[in-house]
């Protein structure tokens, strides 16, 4: 934020506020550093905070023992397949070490350092990006070494089959909540992106979007490139599919072709929420503002041969149009809706009467004419609704 030439840093701290977030200046005990990544202004301000508050905090890790970690951020490399970065918290990670992360498991065949060199030991504090997953893991995923390869598929096949079966459950019971609570109408979205951040970032982003009627429903977020059964699935479930900094492969490309499926391909966040919340306004029902054109009433009712009973009227009001939507009210009290099939003036069929003259009127689907009713003329314009 202060990079921006409008930047308020007192109204940012009033906000953080909200989420218990006092800035020391503000009698708190939260550090505020204004940064700028662009200007590099102040960066050493902030290592050097960072390292007091470690200090105070007696911040310590061990280097001994097996290592654990949390996943900053995962990608499907093209070349090196699943790959994610990781923050070492505690021990000593080797090159070689078999491990488990969220669901997947793996063994460690590289290492690779921040400054892009490959290593062979990583310490805590060090971030790391590492090759050798059996899949991509969720950014914030615990990392965690296991003493061998069959332990460590043990854990993430339990894990796997753990969560396969709370899904169901949630799933129940959302379908449940829906059906007796919420008649909210749903947008499908189908989510894939280069890496976790992004396609978390814009969960996160799109789970803002609250209307009371209409709400986006993520059935699902994954990284990598789009393939055939991304494309199989938006078909299924009538979804929009998106792809963030990632393109479809070669048969996905080909079977969205050949089934209708228009992918959409974003780089930035806001430019995808645009997106989304028109596929969100388009769910809403429409207003209607009527605009009445004028009104008749009826005088004498007429037998025609051709065209059954035929009202015969004088505009009393504005004009009538042919071919309007209408109403009949009998007093007071409106006892049709529908439109005009056909205006009659001295046996000529018109497009419209106006004020003052006399016509004869036949009404759609109905002939249950009575004197002194009221025909009222009007149309009705659809107002499009957004978000």
């Amino acid at each position: 934020k202060c990079d921006l030439p409008n930047k308020n840093i007192s109204k940012i701290k009033n906000e953080m506020m909200q989420y218990e977030l006092i800035a020391e200046d503000l009698s708190g005990d939260t550090l505020f550093v204004e940064v700028s990544a662009t200007q590099k202004s102040n960066l050493d301000k902030l290592k050097d905070s960072i390292l007091l508050q470690s200090e105070i905090l007696d911040l310590k890790a061990s280097i001994i023992g097996t290592a654990s970690g949390v996943v900053i951020e995962s990608k499907i490399d093209k070349g090196k397949g699943p790959v994610s970065t990781i923050l070492i918290t505690n021990g000593l990670l080797k090159k070689g070490d078999y491990f488990v992360c969220g669901n997947t498991w793996g063994k460690i065949r590289a290492m690779i350092s921040h400054e892009g060199k490959n290593i062979e030991e990583a310490t805590p504090s060090m971030p790391v990006e590492i090759l050798g997953m059996n899949g991509s893991a969720f950014a914030g995923a615990e990392f965690l070494v296991i003493e061998n390869e069959d332990k460590a598929k043990e854990i993430a096949e339990f894990r796997k089959s753990d969560n396969s079966s709370t899904k169901k459950i949630i799933a129940k019971d959302k379908t449940t909540l829906f059906e007796n609570k919420d008649d909210k109408d749903e947008l499908n979205i189908i989510i894939k992106s280069d890496v976790q951040g992004s396609s978390e970032a814009l969960k996160m982003a799109i789970n803002k979007i609250e209307h009371e009627e209409v709400k986006a429903n993520i059935i699902l977020s994954d990284i990598g490139m789009i393939n055939e059964t991304d494309v199989s699935l938006a078909k299924a479930s009538n979804a929009l599919l998106i792809g963030f900094n990632v393109k479809p492969n070669r048969e996905a490309k080909k079977l969205a072709e050949e089934q209708k499926i228009d992918i959409k391909f974003y780089n930035i966040i806001y430019e995808a929420l645009e997106y989304i919340e028109k596929g969100l306004s388009g769910l809403l029902e429409p207003d209607i503002k009527e605009k009445v054109l004028g009104s008749a009433e009826i005088q004498k009712i007429f037998k025609v041969s051709n065209a059954g009973k035929i009202a015969g009227s004088k505009v009393v009001n504005g004009e009538i149009k042919n071919k309007s939507k209408a109403r009949l009210i009998r007093d007071g009290v409106v006892v049709y809706s529908g439109e005009i099939s056909s205006i009659f003036r001295e046996k000529n069929a018109v497009k419209e009467v106006k004020n003052g003259l006399e016509c004869g009127i036949s009404l759609k689907d109905f002939i249950d004419f009575k004197e002194k009713d009221i025909i009222e003329s009007y149309e009705a314009e659809k107002i499009e609704r957004s978000i």
